[in-house]
């Protein structure tokens, strides 16, 4: 039998030479958001059940919620359940089969990113 020579040849796609693309970096933040926001939900369920139990433990709860942390969570969340709305409303419409095409969804990918920023600030600015 002839002896193959095996070629060193690095795994695809490899991370050195891999460009990251808006698309997949929007697919990632969509995951991220659904996920923080079960964190933001967490905070806020925490707080309302603390209401419900006692005065001791609503003043707990209520300091975490309204402490630098509390309102960087809440902030965090506020921007999440935009995002992940947007980026839901972006993938119904892929489920049409339209806007496939790369730079139509570029494009609505940085509808997702713009307009999760300016609902955000337009929510915090009303509430």
């Amino acid at each position: 039998m002839a002896e193959t020579k095996r070629v060193e040849r690095p795994l695809s796609p490899h991370l050195q030479i891999y460009r990251v693309q808006l698309t997949s970096t929007t697919s990632i933040f969509t995951r991220l958001t659904g996920n923080g926001l079960i964190v933001g939900t967490m905070l806020v369920t925490w707080w309302l059940l603390a209401a419900a139990l006692s005065p001791e433990q609503f003043e707990t709860a209520d300091w975490v919620l309204t402490s630098w942390f509390g309102d960087i969570v809440l902030l965090l969340s506020v921007w999440a359940l935009w995002y992940h709305y947007l980026a839901g409303l972006r993938h119904l419409y892929w489920d049409t089969g339209k806007g496939l095409e790369i730079k139509i969804a570029e494009k609505l990918g940085m509808a997702c990113i713009g307009g999760s920023l300016v609902l955000t600030l337009l929510t915090v600015i009303i509430i």
